[in-house]
């Protein structure tokens, strides 16, 4: 009966010295190789950069001049450029604007507080304060946008505003999506207003 509770007891002891050990444990490791956070620096920085996007009206031959047209121009404070990484891209740190012209040279302006370009996928994401205003006064809001470039299309799951001069109408919803000149327009979840003039009625 002793030699039980004299058992018992220093399993008591061993356990409780166990869990003091496993508890006053501190993780002093430093992470090196694999484990460690790898600090990612651009391969080159641009600053108040001015970028203007051309396209030729027909092939380029050697050594002939050939017409273009400004299909857009991005405005912005800071580029930052990730061209050296596996999945690279472009970086606006500060908020960038771009100016789009169409067919007709009218201008429509996008702008955010935040964009990231994706070279491989051609896939625009901004961020923060997306505004487009086009050239027929339409205007469109969301928190955040993307663009495909290939597909020149626009498309968000976020809440959105889109006020509509011609119809005199302000659409809210969540969920959106557009060709470029919001002239093809899916919009999801949707409550607005609309102004009835007395003829219609």
């Amino acid at each position: 009966m002793i030699i039980r509770k004299k058992y018992r007891l220093l399993k008591s002891i061993a356990i409780i010295f166990m869990m003091a050990v496993l508890f006053s444990c501190k993780d002093n490791y430093k992470r090196v190789g694999v484990e460690a956070k790898k600090i990612i620096y651009p391969q080159g920085v641009g600053n108040d950069l001015v970028a203007t996007y051309t396209e030729t009206m027909e092939p380029v031959k050697n050594k002939e001049k050939t017409l273009s047209k400004v299909i857009a121009v991005l405005t912005t404070p800071v580029r930052e450029d990730y061209g050296n990484l596996s999945f690279p891209k472009e970086v606006f740190p500060q908020g960038l604007q771009v100016d789009f012209y169409d067919d007709e040279n009218q201008k429509s302006v996008i702008t955010a507080d935040y964009g990231i370009r994706y070279i491989a996928t051609k896939l625009i994401s901004l961020q923060g304060n997306v505004v487009i205003d086009t050239h027929d006064g339409k205007q469109f809001k969301t928190p955040q946008l993307y663009y495909d470039e290939k597909n020149k299309w626009i498309f968000t799951q976020e809440k959105f505003e889109f006020t509509n001069p011609e119809d005199e109408s302000v659409m809210y919803g969540v969920g959106f999506d557009s060709n470029k000149d919001l002239t093809k327009v899916n919009a999801h979840k949707t409550t607005g207003l609309k102004t009835i003039k007395d003829e219609e009625l």
